[in-house]
């Protein structure tokens, strides 16, 4: 079987996500292309082609990539039709507080919406907390939730669970293997 692994992300880990995503679904025997929504190719893409596709976005101030909501937005029709997962990735998916998760949630939401896309499955994969690598006003606003939250933020912290993550891409690897398997008729 042949998978798309689409991504869209600010400072990186979302590529990383991807790359690992694409790893786990070729350990299972399948192929994938992984691309950035950035890429020009993209449009030349051919949906059919693929048993499935994930498409990883990473949440910046309550939104995602524009290219990954204008990819979605434009084949919606086709991704509704297939078997798709959403990697919602963000800082808030690490949160037990229930205003943070349900303004992640809202975000989801408020994605799927503007997009008329229907994934099979949306999972929430925690990020990485990269603020060595921030700009001054980014690193400023970080610092405050990162006091609010009881984060340091003397180092970078990548908080993605690899395990975690490797088996949601089982699961989904396996619905969509077992979707494209047909039952022989019963013989009477």
């Amino acid at each position: 079987m042949n998978f798309l692994i689409l991504y869209g992300t600010t400072e990186g880990q979302t590529r990383k996500i991807a790359d690992f995503v694409g790893e786990q679904v070729r350990t299972h025997g399948h192929t994938t292309t992984i691309m950035d929504a950035t890429n020009d190719e993209v449009g030349r893409l051919k949906l059919r082609d693929f048993d499935g596709v994930i498409i990883a976005a990473s949440l910046h101030l309550g939104f995602y990539q524009a290219a990954v909501e204008d990819f979605v937005r434009r084949y919606h029709d086709t991704l509704n039709g297939m078997r798709t997962a959403f990697l919602s990735v963000s800082l808030a998916a690490a949160s037990k507080d229930p205003e943070d998760r349900k303004g992640m949630e809202s975000c989801v939401q408020r994605f799927l919406t503007a997009t008329s896309w229907k994934p099979g499955e949306v999972h929430h994969v925690v990020g990485a907390f990269r603020y060595t690598q921030y700009d001054f006003f980014k690193r400023w606003g970080m610092k405050l939730i990162a006091r609010e939250k009881g984060i340091s933020t003397s180092r970078d912290l990548e908080l993605t669970d690899w395990v975690g993550l490797a088996s949601l891409v089982e699961g989904y690897v396996a619905a969509v293997a077992g979707a494209r398997t047909v039952k022989p008729e019963r013989l009477t």
